[in-house]
């Protein structure tokens, strides 16, 4: 596929550099010379310098022939106005990044006559990931793949947690129900795990499951925990009011702190269903002052890492059930683990997680077979639904008879309504949806799996 992305900030960045060997045609467009010389050295892509929302900068990005555009400086109006240009040129179909809450109403009702494929909202996509952490109290984190069907969650295996000393063979005897471990985080190694895996204390593991079944499983591990009421947001972003003021709504009690005194008064005014604090939250005598010790999650979601970590390793101490804490720099992943930070989210990451998806969902509509992407262990590992709707030789055979490539695992069937969770007999059939979990890049096809 022909890709044009402009704007080349964070957002821009990663995005390009989850597209990175993945085939694709790529040019990069920025007014920032520095940025888009450095780029094109580290990446194999065409780079321009001027503003992407010109015609004439546009043309020599050769627009007119893109399968798709995205716009993702830090002005909204100018991404808007950059996807009009595009879709005027002949752009296949155009991303735009819209940050503003008071233009989303509207840009959803206008979406087809801009002529806008994809609307992407870093803040609200980061939100709706924070909202279903906290949803799911024993869930570190949770995606969905054949319309709802199929979940793939991830789980940190605290103590307590009844998968703690076990091989994933021991586990295969002893579990009622059926889940298929596919790729665990032990400290920054990531395992695509064998039957002699045997799982420790503090490993992150992600697992497939039957929807309907996944409360089970969680049960019968030792892993349900009872429904938080009471959180605490420190930081008063745009994540922070997309966030509280969903929770509000579900009847939780937020309680979100921020230091400057306007925005406060601000997300006063928005929320009113929650209680806004005007101070600063990462000072130890205000979070004990409004009662971090009585809170069922804690979320920092400050602009500066370092200090969502320090507060979330105090709310730890406290004894809060659950903190969630904003991390930017992929720097600090590594260590994350060892401090106790279990629950991060990069919003980055994020949105570069739903555009790959979008791509990919693109490129089967032009020849690949890819139906969902999920990326996952800090982009380590790809979770991909596939559709087996060609005849190949491996279907009808036992799946313990094929040559399936190194870190490649079948983690699910899904055939009509039945949702199948893979062992060595089972067989993948013309018409099924395959959900394979992968450290390799660029599977577009079945096919790619095996040797």
């Amino acid at each position: 596929m022909k890709i044009v992305i402009i704007g080349l900030g964070t957002i821009g960045k990663t995005i390009l550099k989850s597209l990175s060997g993945e085939n694709h045609t790529v040019t990069i467009i920025d007014e920032d010379k520095n940025k888009v010389e450095t780029l094109i050295e580290q990446y194999d892509v065409f780079g321009i310098v001027g503003n992407g929302a010109c015609m004439e900068i546009q043309n020599e990005a050769d627009v007119k022939d893109a399968d798709l555009v995205i716009a993702v400086t830090g002005s909204d109006e100018l991404n808007i106005l950059a996807c009009l240009v595009a879709k005027r040129l002949g752009a296949q179909n155009t991303a735009v990044r819209v940050r503003n809450p008071d233009y989303r109403r509207q840009i959803i009702e206008m979406k087809d006559s801009l002529g806008i494929s994809m609307i992407i909202n870093p803040e609200r996509e980061t939100a709706a990931e924070i909202f279903s952490i906290i949803n799911l109290p024993s869930v570190a984190q949770i995606e969905h793949f054949a319309k709802g069907k199929v979940t793939l969650v991830e789980i940190v295996a605290e103590k307590g947690c009844l998968l703690i000393g076990e091989t994933l063979i021991s586990l295969g005897k002893k579990l009622n129900t059926k889940v298929l471990i596919c790729a665990v985080q032990r400290g920054s190694q990531v395992i695509i795990p064998s039957g002699n895996f045997k799982i420790k204390e503090g490993d992150r593991i992600h697992f497939t499951s039957d929807a309907k079944t996944l409360g089970d499983f969680l049960s019968e591990v030792n892993l349900v925990k009872s429904p938080f009421k009471n959180i605490m947001i420190v930081g008063g972003s745009r994540i922070a009011y997309y966030l509280a003021s969903t929770l509000s709504k579900k009847k939780y009690n937020v309680k979100l702190i921020e230091n400057d005194y306007s925005r406060a008064e601000e997300l006063a005014e928005l929320l009113p269903r929650a209680t806004v604090i005007c101070g600063n939250g990462t000072q130890h005598d205000l979070l004990l002052e409004e009662g971090i010790e009585a809170m069922d999650v804690f979320i920092a979601l400050t602009d500066i890492d370092e200090e969502n970590m320090i507060v979330s390793m105090f709310a730890n101490k406290m004894k809060v059930k659950k903190s969630i804490t904003k991390i930017k720099s992929d720097d600090l992943f590594g260590m994350l683990g060892e401090l106790g930070i279990n629950n991060t989210v990069s919003t980055k990451h994020i949105v570069a997680s739903r555009v790959i998806s979008y791509i990919r969902a693109l490129a089967n509509s032009i020849g690949s077979n890819v139906l969902t992407l999920y990326q996952l262990v800090n982009n380590q590992v790809e979770a991909l639904e596939f559709a087996a709707k060609k005849y190949e030789y491996f279907y009808d055979k036992p799946l313990k008879e094929l040559n399936i490539k190194k870190n490649c695992l079948i983690a699910c069937i899904i055939r009509e309504s039945q949702v199948i969770i893979p062992d060595g007999n089972s067989q993948i059939q013309l018409g099924d949806n395959v959900v394979v979990v992968t450290t390799h890049k660029n599977f577009d096809d079945l096919n790619d799996v095996f040797e």
